[in-house]
């Protein structure tokens, strides 16, 4: 990856900090980071634990919003931890992570230092999802929505797709930028970091899980998914705005099985 494109890929998905909303302004083909979708048994305490973490709540879908992304929490009962499916844990970041995780554990949420320098946890309060925790030291806000970390078959172990070529198929559907987050793979949206790794062991769709889907913002999400189709593009969903709906909803799955929500007015919220 030359710098120039490296440089690229950074202010793509870290634009100008102190001008953050919830949602990051758009890439060159309309899209964003916009929003994670959990379904929960206790979505109060799912809730008072984002908000603890520094997060605004919002009336919409029992949400959460941090600079990056919208946490929406449905209550259910998932099926499984977010560990197994395809995608493995999500990550913020924070000025300085020691002083984020001291502050949270007072605060009564569980915490854990990680293995890495400024790594840490947070678990949710039912155990079933293990947030990463990053440092940024040059963060003007007190936490930001970072990345979401996919874990994909070794195609060499029967397991079918890589990751280069899950890092190739966000690129060429979303505009993605490719590059490295530290030692990972990765495709950079503006607002967040889609991080990829090979799995040793099989992994399941997100569907059903306590991550269901995550979504992306799409301006003029019409014609994407117009554009989307005739490249080849499947959805889960039709692609037209229904009568009683102010906006157009769609859903597609990556042929990894990750649940993939686009949505058009994530910004009112």
């Amino acid at each position: 990856m030359t710098k120039s494109i490296l440089v690229l890929a950074l202010l793509t998905l870290y634009p100008a900090r102190a001008a953050w909303a919830q949602i990051a302004p758009a890439n060159a083909q309309g899209v964003a980071m916009g929003h994670l979708h959990f379904f929960v048994k206790d979505v109060d305490a799912y809730q008072k634990m984002f908000v603890a973490m520094g997060g605004v709540a919002i009336t919409h879908n029992s949400g959460v919003k941090f600079p990056g992304a919208i946490m929406y929490l449905r209550q259910g009962n998932p099926t499984s931890p977010m560990v197994g499916s395809v995608v493995g844990h999500v990550g913020f970041i924070v000025p300085h992570t020691m002083a984020a995780l001291a502050k949270w554990k007072a605060a009564g949420l569980k915490t854990e230092v990680g293995t890495l320098p400024a790594q840490g946890y947070v678990y949710t309060p039912d155990d079933f999802l293990k947030i990463e925790i990053l440092q940024d030291t040059t963060l003007t806000v007190p936490i930001a929505f970072h990345h979401i970390h996919f874990f994909v078959p070794d195609p060499a172990q029967g397991g079918g797709s890589g990751v280069k070529d899950i890092q190739a198929w966000y690129a060429k559907v979303f505009g993605a930028i490719p590059g490295m987050r530290g030692k990972f793979d990765a495709a950079a949206l503006p607002g967040v970091s889609l991080t990829f790794s090979k799995s040793d062991t099989p992994t399941v769709p997100t569907e059903g899980h306590s991550l269901d889907h995550i979504g992306f913002e799409v301006n003029g999400l019409q014609a994407f998914c117009e554009k989307q189709t005739a490249l080849g593009v499947k959805f889960d969903s039709p692609c037209t705005k229904p009568a009683d709906s102010k906006s157009l909803h769609v859903f597609l799955t990556d042929p990894w099985g990750t649940k993939i929500e686009l949505t058009s007015d994530m910004r009112e919220y």
